[in-house]
């Protein structure tokens, strides 16, 4: 019912996920995304101890594949489960069980995954892997809008759409962009409109709120 995009941008480090489906809400259960730490979608079946347990295991200085393996050996349904991890040295990790409903798959990029059940065809993954592979859009928040927006144009969601989230973090502890459009007819346009708000009035205050010490050298030693 879902499809998404979990990132490290090689260039500055930032993580993020882009993510879309036929229900309210997605940003709500199947978004985990922290600074210096790594991004994980929930989704299909979604089951939020995978996001919530897996970044502390992350923390903790496990892989992404060994974050997947540990989540999955918790959960007697993981077959129902799509899961797709990028870490903060972007490895990734993911898998789509096999009681999913179909389309359901996922593809494995450079820093990056894309993945999503439910779909219309295995072209929505094509059409969200090539976006990202060959954008020259460089800020993160960005390139991830435009690839869900190229995952609506190939079909996206075979029930529809609902609701869409993008969420980004970079050194700091707090996210630099934590948008959703929670119910509407067109969320990835909605959310695409609530982005170009966003960057008028709450992107410049945040870029004047304070990194703490904490968090600058946390980057300096990574």
């Amino acid at each position: 019912m879902t499809f998404s995009i979990v990132a490290r941008c090689k260039k500055t480090g930032m993580l993020g996920m882009g993510v879309s489906t036929a229900r309210t809400a997605v940003g709500s259960l199947a978004v985990y995304v922290k600074a210096r730490t790594g991004a994980i979608a929930t989704q299909a079946a979604v089951n939020p101890y995978f996001g919530i347990n897996g970044l502390k295991y992350l923390e903790q200085g496990m892989s992404a594949e060994e974050v997947m393996e540990k989540v999955k050996s918790e959960d007697p349904e993981y077959e129902r489960r799509q899961l797709a991890i990028v870490d903060n040295e972007g490895r990734t990790a993911g898998y789509t069980g096999t009681d999913t409903v179909s389309w359901a798959g996922h593809y494995f990029g450079d820093q990056f995954i894309v993945a999503g059940n439910m779909l219309v065809g295995e072209s929505v993954i094509q059409a969200m892997a090539e976006a990202y592979e060959t954008s020259d859009i460089e800020y993160l928040p960005l390139r991830l809008l435009d690839v869900l927006k190229a995952g609506q144009a190939a079909g996206g969601d075979k029930r529809g759409r609902q609701s869409a989230a993008l969420k980004v973090v970079d050194i700091q502890s707090y996210p630099i962009v934590d948008l959703r459009a929670d119910e509407h007819e067109n969320p990835i346009d909605e959310l695409e409109r609530i982005y170009g708000e966003a960057s008028i009035n709450l992107f410049p205050y945040i870029k004047d709120l304070p990194v703490y010490e904490q968090d600058k050298k946390a980057v300096q030693d990574r």
